[in-house]
């Protein structure tokens, strides 16, 4: 396959709970190897450059069995899935085993497969990495316990469930430093040399079954945090200050220059991970400035006025850790903010269900979801988008625009506008984030508009002839409603 392109749009797949809704649909164990090719055909439809197949790897018997006891867990799980019987408790994504593809996915063959169906079609695959944590009956845990925390007396007698037994050992549950331990996880000692060395090795062979790597939490295992978080209880012997991201990303892409590492990121950490070499990190505050509609100044900002390179941010309207958008904004809303996030630099990141107006947010432990029906309107707004997208909307330069508007009205100010401009395409965006009616003038992006212009709204189908005179001298009158949006591809 190619390189990775400028400015990727990923989609997110819980893989588990989509092949179970592949096996009611055309019956028996369907797995990974056996997805019918028209199935692979909508997935990696024009306009998406990547598949996240969130949650392949092996998952753990004693992980789910804690998942089934657990009572804050197993809420989760009815609340999502009313009427659910323990088996549909699958065990977490992230509470790993081995990085194998399981059994439930046709094993390491069935992943093979699938990348090979997605390769054909141009599209790249992502699968998870989780640097903080195993799973208590992992390989390492009962082998090697040195690669981990171990619980304190004090920790035992205080909070047992803070901790799991493995083989003779107190292992501490993972966790970061704000919440209560994850009651199915044990936490790997980050500091220490020997893991980060076998950590090397686990990577580099992640990186030989697919194209990038999204990685869990990965704020957890710098060197500062992780001190915070545990104090003196990590390895006797430290590190030589390179830091744990530097030593494991350097090596891997010393060997597969092309691939790439994105970080799950919180806490304004997102400058230090990529200066420690990933290649994007999560841009959660966009998502909550969008999400909990912010000021539009405030969006501005975190967009136009950010002192990170726009292409290193992955941008989402929601993904598994999120609620879905459909049970937090309206149509209008949801459909403003995916133009947002799919038509600025940087990753977009769609989640699979999400365009079809899903509301019910799945636990990863769960093996499947409930039905719900679609939200038909959105579809067809999502399906405009991606057509959009795939005619190389997001290849090219990406530039902000300003718009201008009038003493007595700054409602301009609610409006924000940007364009892609490449060899033979030009788009130009504007977005209305506010919950009110805005109208300016929209400032010319190009300097050669000395000729009649077609403005064909990609979104909508509508057309509008402008002279390009005019535009450049002006301005070009823009209106629109409460989380409106334009996407204009500009025809001579």
């Amino acid at each position: 396959m190619s390189t990775w392109p400028a400015n990727p749009v990923v989609l997110e797949i819980n893989t588990y709970v989509w092949l179970s809704d592949l096996r009611r649909r055309f019956g028996g164990n369907l797995t990974l190897a056996d997805v019918p090719a028209e199935v692979w055909d909508d997935v990696a439809r024009p306009g998406i450059d990547a598949v996240w197949l969130m949650g392949v790897w092996e998952r753990s018997p004693r992980g789910a069995q804690i998942a089934r006891t657990n009572e804050g867990m197993r809420r989760a799980a009815e609340d999502a899935l009313p009427g659910m019987v323990d088996e549909d408790i699958v065990g977490s994504a992230y509470c790993i085993r081995r990085y194998a593809a399981d059994a439930f996915f046709g094993g390491d063959l069935g992943l093979a497969m699938a990348r090979v169906a997605l390769a054909q079609r141009d599209v790249k695959l992502v699968l998870d990495f989780v640097p903080n944590h195993t799973a208590p009956d992992h390989t390492w845990a009962v082998q090697r316990p040195e690669y981990y925390v171990h619980g304190t007396f004090e920790q035992v007698r205080d909070d047992p469930a803070s901790c799991i037994e493995v083989n003779g050992h107190m292992l501490a549950c993972g966790k970061d430093p704000y919440f209560p331990a994850w009651p199915e996880v044990v936490q790997l000692d980050a500091s220490s040399p020997d893991l980060r060395a076998v950590m090397v090795e686990q990577v580099m062979r992640i990186a030989e079954r697919c194209d990038a790597v999204r990685c869990d939490m990965a704020m957890l295992v710098l060197d500062d945090v992780f001190e915070q978080t545990w104090g003196a209880r990590g390895a006797p012997t430290r590190t030589d200050g390179r830091g744990f991201w530097p030593t494991i990303i350097e090596p891997v892409k010393a060997a597969n220059p092309d691939f790439q590492f994105w970080a799950e990121a919180y806490w304004d950490l997102e400058p230090t991970l990529l200066a420690q070499g990933f290649d994007a990190c999560y841009d959660k505050g966009l998502y909550d400035s969008l999400l909990h509609r912010a000021a539009v100044g405030d969006v501005r900002a975190r967009v136009f006025e950010s002192t990170t390179d726009a292409a290193t941010a992955v941008r989402f309207v929601e993904n598994h850790d999120e609620p879905r958008a459909a049970a937090l904004v309206d149509r209008p809303r949801h459909q403003a903010l995916l133009a947002t996030v799919c038509t600025l630099p940087g990753v977009a990141l769609l989640h699979e269900g999400g365009a079809q107006g899903r509301r019910v947010r799945v636990p990863v432990v769960l093996g499947r979801r409930p039905d719900e029906e679609p939200d038909l309107e959105l579809a067809a707004f999502a399906d405009r988008l991606l057509a959009a997208l795939g005619d190389d909307l997001r290849r090219g330069t990406w530039r902000p625009l300003s718009i201008d508007g009038w003493p007595d009205n700054r409602s301009n100010e609610q409006l924000l506008a940007w364009t892609w401009t490449a060899p033979d395409t030009r788009f130009v965006v504007v977005v209305n984030l506010s919950g009110d009616r805005a109208d300016g003038m929209l400032r010319a992006p190009w300097d050669d508009l000395d000729r009649e212009v077609t403005l064909v709204d990609r979104l909508t189908g509508e057309q509008f002839a402008r002279s390009g005179a005019d535009w450049a001298e002006h301005g070009l009158y823009v209106a629109l409603p409460p989380d409106g949006v334009h996407l204009f591809d500009v025809r001579f």
